[in-house]
């Protein structure tokens, strides 16, 4: 089992989601990734992976790994924002790790 921190950036963009049906299963995926199962990811760059969630405009989860059991979620958005979210994970993940260390 992983342990899944979540940004308040991520649950921002989740609470405001008016697709409660997208927003149920953005939940469920999450969930599942608790248990190891991630299903369809991408890996980017920089540590960055992207959870694509097959539902509407193509919602996409933005996470990173910190170690074998650390996940943390970073943002989320769809099809039309994805490069400028990709961008903004990397930057959270970057600010995240030197957090940690």
């Amino acid at each position: 089992m992983y342990t899944v921190n979540r940004t308040e950036v991520f649950d921002t963009w989740l609470a405001e989601l008016a697709d409660l049906r997208a927003r149920a299963k953005i939940l469920v995926r999450v969930r599942r990734a608790e248990r190891g199962h991630f299903g369809d990811v991408k890996r980017l760059e920089d540590g960055v992976s992207e959870m694509r969630i097959d539902c509407g405009p193509g919602y996409r989860v933005y996470f990173a790994r910190e170690g074998r059991m650390l996940y943390l979620l970073l943002c989320g958005g769809n099809k039309s924002t994805q490069q400028a979210d990709i961008k903004h994970a990397k930057t959270m993940w970057s600010a995240i790790r030197e957090e940690l260390s």
